[in-house]
């Protein structure tokens, strides 16, 4: 009789297992920067930082440049506003568009919280060469590569 072998997952050798690892730890050795400071979550942060970025930015491209999905967007807008970080607008090119824009509140704590997450950045890639950064940097693009090749796949 021949039996097949099913190939076992090894976890700790499991690339998406090792990925979700890292991104658990670093995001949360980042998050108590914001957290503390302004009292916001990660999807909020990265809501607030896409929109400083581009300075006016709709809800539905923050959803694709964040990785957040619609509805995380939409709650993190709605606790910003709360705060007074976010105003919205209605966009003049589609009027069932917004288009969010940093208040003068939200591009301060922008401003105060992101030298503290570009130390942390920096702390975390410190034991690395440059090469060895941009090694990774590579690598990482590449495996993102890969990945969204297989879900455009299916």
């Amino acid at each position: 009789m021949n039996i097949k072998r099913v190939p076992m997952i090894d976890l700790n050798a499991f690339l998406p297992y090792q990925f979700s690892q890292l991104a658990d730890v670093v995001s949360h050795s980042v998050a108590t920067v914001y957290e503390s400071r302004l009292g916001i979550s990660r999807d909020d942060w990265r809501v607030l930082v896409a929109v400083n970025q581009a300075r006016h930015m709709r809800a539905t491209d923050i959803a694709q440049h964040t990785t957040l999905d619609k509805m995380q967007v939409s709650r993190a807008i709605a606790r910003l506003e709360k705060k007074g970080f976010v105003s919205r607008k209605a966009d003049a090119d589609d009027k069932r568009q917004q288009i969010l824009l940093a208040t003068p509140a939200g591009q301060a704590a922008y401003e105060k919280v992101s030298p503290l997450m570009v130390a942390r950045n920096d702390y975390l890639l410190q034991d690395l060469s440059p090469t060895e950064r941009e090694v990774l940097q590579r690598s990482l693009d590449q495996v993102l590569n890969r990945a969204q090749e297989l879900v455009a796949r299916g």
